[in-house]
């Protein structure tokens, strides 16, 4: 009898730092189990032995046991009872808890000698303008800072547990080693109101006698240029530190280690490191041996502690930046203003570059961007303001090798001036992200199909980091509407909920008191008052769309999982946001219809209806964009459909609430949010549908979302659908589609009885479509569907936003056909398009039970397909004229297309 695998908690193996008192397990088997007993103990014995549980579940068992101890190590084990009655082998792992309350903290914040962070502040129209800001990058900004702490051990340690964060971004090191392979640390958060501690093993790092705590710490999202403006000092402007080692000794004592006033600081050898500006790095001022024992540091200043207060401190949760890959160069090209590399792939990161025989002073720069012109040139795609991306190394003297340390790029190709000699072999591209466990992947026949989905991957892993951004190299900004429209998508490629959940907690923590959730978290007071500072779309706090992202992003999640604690933590949240909503609704109506004598029908339902205000709408609607500046074309689709999708929004926000308090048992409150959303539905209906099933504005993306949305009565569908269809023959068969209704397009087709029309915008090779991007070589999704226009013309746009790429989340589940039919894929339907344009299809997507998988190849006069189930789903496979319940384990099958 095998024993249960692959056991998590949280969703992550073995844990340190694991920052929940009421954790949950999960487990695989190789069988039908019909009863499970899950035991866990730290070193003194058992703290909950519930015994044997019938229950065929495996996946987020929740411990019911003795309070859980801060920064303490468990052992947990669990074994498994079939239905024939045999137990298996018991099978063990382990996690350790965070510093999981406030009273566990007793160090104090520390702040290194430094100069203010000068306040940089921009508008939405200078960034629009291109201003560019006086003074070179060092006259504007200030060097990282180096901490050092000494202290002594009596006796090397059996186990020690470093707990750090920062107002900024640090590397902590430990005798002169890194504390662990994070970068970046500790991200981005709503700092004035959660800040996420890291926590490392440093057991091995430790030694008897005297040992060295080392800290570099920058500006980091706290205080250097962020978001769309790259405006500074959006937190705060002095960079602070604080930790505590805990250390436990063989004879059973332990002790304490913690940042305080006999900490000493320098600057370091960078005149500055901006996450967007970039770094400029000095080795002749690199202190040789700073971060180990025996370095002088007589002469480093004392650090100035600025309090205790503990309050914003949380346990880090899921997964830390990494560098997650290297890519190799494609080409190296010398040119007279330097030597251009393509890495063949636009990403998020950096490059290591290796230097010959640099000599003392001499200057090294190293250049990003994303694309190159149409005639090979040199093209900086990203504009706006503090955007330069990048980075300066000062030589001393000799070979050398150097990888920036605080900052990121978005690129696919560097120019690198100030050397003689590149080669290939001597730079390398560093991918990082978010290191996301990678759990699904989709193969395809076609190439063009199957480098989008690749695009998408890259496109998730450049913007999945810290938080989910919109783009990773003109914003890093966590839009709300981004993610929501790519949740679904997201989830099949990696293992998502860990990352997702802390970026939720960020959004909750943002979440105005009136009950309006901003439209991106993390959110800083300059992004506050710069709102309130703004008319037009640089004004909007909370949008339809965008805030909706706190009812559609946990749903989305628990339906992919079965998650329920996603919906618990999130619950009372949407409630605020609907309240908000519908007092908005009563108190305001839309601006055509101010002095406009309503009637008693429209007045009630105007009154049901969240329909004012500045929206962002169907946000670049391909058609409302052509032959306009950017500045006035990005206002016309919210103009054309804010009024009418908000309402849409806000009855599906009703509906998703009312099953997520379904689900929690609250039965009374879910039956009054049902009801609230069919009243919004019906106001909806009578306002703006009309008996042909037409709404007010003849849009692509209107449609698609009245039908997604079930904002159109029954009898008026099909004629919906059928006006749906006339408008995408109307633009050659080609999507017209913004923002938000671009993900569920290709599905309101495909189930409204056009699934040919389907497949054909699919297919579309011809601008906007996503092959079109491939054919014009896009390795990521482009923010503008036209970014390339076809006689090959670069517009300055992002070239890396993932929310476009929602497609993917069609490939999985119409072109591969894996559906998950109820929360968690605990049944699930395989339903393969062998009528997609493919030859053959192999995909797999991770559940809580185990990996789906599914290959289908399609012959001249048969398809076959193959099929993994694993153990706890029920899954049938449906194909033409084969409707069978599928088997646990591997099964094949032959369908003859249609």
């Amino acid at each position: 009898m095998t024993v249960c695998r692959d056991l998590r908690v949280e969703y992550l193996t073995a844990p340190i730092g694991l920052g929940t008192a009421v954790p949950r397990f999960t487990w695989l088997v190789d069988h039908d189990q019909a009863a499970f007993e899950v035991q866990v103990s730290d070193a003194a014995g058992p703290v909950w032995a519930p015994g044997p549980a019938d229950s065929h579940e495996t996946a987020l068992i929740e411990y019911r046991g003795t309070p859980l101890r801060s920064n303490t190590v468990y052992t947990w084990r669990v074994r498994s009872r079939t239905t024939a009655g045999a137990w298996t082998a018991w099978a063990e792992s382990t996690f350790e808890t965070a510093l999981l309350h406030v009273t566990d903290w007793q160090a104090a914040w520390v702040e290194p000698e430094q100069q203010d962070a000068l306040v940089e502040r921009w508008s939405i129209l200078d960034w629009i303008r291109g201003l560019e800001p006086e003074g070179a990058p060092e006259q504007r900004l200030r060097p990282p800072q180096l901490i050092r702490q000494r202290f002594t051990l009596d006796a090397a340690p059996v186990r020690a547990r470093l707990y750090a964060t920062a107002h900024g971004v640090y590397s902590a090191f430990v005798n002169g080693a890194r504390a662990d392979d994070q970068v970046l640390a500790p991200g981005s958060d709503a700092y004035l109101r959660r800040l996420s501690v890291q926590c490392y093993d440093v057991t091995a790092r430790l030694h008897e006698g005297e040992n060295v705590l080392a800290l570099a710490l920058a500006d980091g999202w706290w205080a250097g240029r962020i978001g769309l403006t790259g405006s500074s000092a959006q937190f705060g402007t002095r960079t602070a530190a604080i930790w505590q080692v805990h250390i436990d000794h063989a004879d059973g004592t332990s002790q304490v280690v913690a940042s305080g006033a006999d900490a000493r600081s320098a600057p370091g050898p960078w005149a500055y490191a901006d996450l967007f500006i970039g770094e400029r790095f000095d080795r002749r001022a690199d202190p040789d041996g700073w971060n180990r024992v025996g370095f002088a540091d007589d002469e480093w200043r004392p650090v100035r502690e600025t309090g205790h207060d503990h309050t914003t401190l949380r346990p880090f949760a899921g997964e830390p930046v990494r560098r997650v890959h290297e890519l190799r160069a494609v080409s190296v090209v010398e040119t007279a203003a330097g030597f251009v590399v393509d890495f063949g792939q636009v990403i998020a990161g950096r490059v290591r570059v290796r230097l010959y025989k640099t000599t003392p002073g001499q200057q090294v720069v190293i250049e990003h961007t994303e694309t190159l012109a149409a005639d090979g040139s040199w093209f900086d795609n990203i504009v706006g303001i503090n955007k330069d991306q990048a980075d300066v190394f000062i030589g001393a003297g000799g070979d050398d090798q150097w990888e920036p340390e605080f900052t990121f790029h978005g690129f696919r190709y560097v120019r690198v001036r100030g050397i003689d000699r590149l080669d290939s072999s001597d730079i390398v591209a560093v991918v990082l992200a978010s290191d996301l466990e990678q759990t699904g992947g989709f193969a395809a026949s076609d190439p063009r199909l199957q480098r989008l989905h690749d695009n998408v991957v890259w496109s998730q892993r450049g913007n999945f980091l810290s938080i989910p951004t919109d783009c990773p190299q003109r914003e890093r900004a966590g839009w709300a509407g981004d993610l929501q429209v790519f949740a679904a998508a997201a989830t099949n490629n990696a293992q998502v909920v860990p990352f997702l959940s802390r970026w939720l907690d960020n959004l909750r923590a943002d979440q105005l008191p009136d009950g309006r959730v901003p439209i991106f978290s993390p959110r800083s007071p300059f992004d506050a008052q710069a709102a309130a500072d703004a008319n037009g779309v640089g004004s909007i706090v909370a949008a339809a769309g965008w805030s909706d992202a706190i009812a559609i992003v946990p749903w989305t999640l628990y339906e992919r999982t079965g998650d329920r604690r996603l919906l618990e933590d999130n619950y009372a949240a949407v409630c605020r946001w609907i309240a908000y909503q519908r007092e908005t609704a009563a108190s305001e109506l839309p601006t055509r219809l101010h002095g406009v004598e309503l009637t008693a029908a429209q007045r009630r339902h105007q009154a049901l209806l969240y329909n004012t205000g500045e929206q962002f709408g169907d946000w670049l609607t391909p058609s409302t964009l052509r032959g306009r500046p950017l500045h006035e074309a990005i206002g016309i689709a919210p103009a054309l459909t804010g009024e009418y999708i908000a309402p849409m929004f806000q009855a599906q926000t009703l509906s998703l609430a009312a099953a997520m308090a379904g689900v929690l048992g609250r039965s009374n409150e879910a039956a009054e949010l049902t009801d609230r959303a069919a009243e919004v539905r019906a106001a909806f209906a009578a306002e703006y549908v009309d008996a042909a099933g037409d709404l007010p504005v003849r849009l692509q993306g209107l449609y698609v979302l009245a039908l997604t949305f079930d904002m159109v009565p029954p009898a008026r569908r099909s004629a919906t659908a059928a006006r749906l269809v006339e408008l995408v023959h109307a633009r050659g068969d080609r999507l017209d589609t913004g923002f938000l209704s671009t993900p569920y397009l290709l599905d309101v087709l495909w189930d409204h009885g056009y699934p040919a029309l389907a497949r054909t915008l699919l297919w579309q090779r011809e601008m906007p479509s996503w092959l079109y991007e491939v054919d014009h070589g896009a390795t990521t999704i482009w923010e503008n569907w036209d970014a390339v226009s076809p006689e090959g013309v670069i517009r300055p746009a992002s070239l890396n936003h993932y929310a476009p790429g929602s497609v993917d989340d069609w490939l999985y589940r119409r072109v591969a056909g894996i559906r998950s039919t109820s929360p968690g894929y605990r049944t699930a339907v395989i339903e393969p398009d062998l009528d997609s344009g493919l030859q053959h299809v192999r995909t797999q997507v991770g559940t809580p039970y185990g990996r789906i998988g599914v290959e289908w190849q399609r012959g001249a006069d048969a398809a076959s397909v193959t099929v993994d189930i694993p153990h706890g789903i029920a899954a049938r496979l449906v194909l033409p004229g084969h409707d069978v319940v599928l088997p646990v384990g591997h099964s094949s099958h032959t369908a003859e297309p249609s």
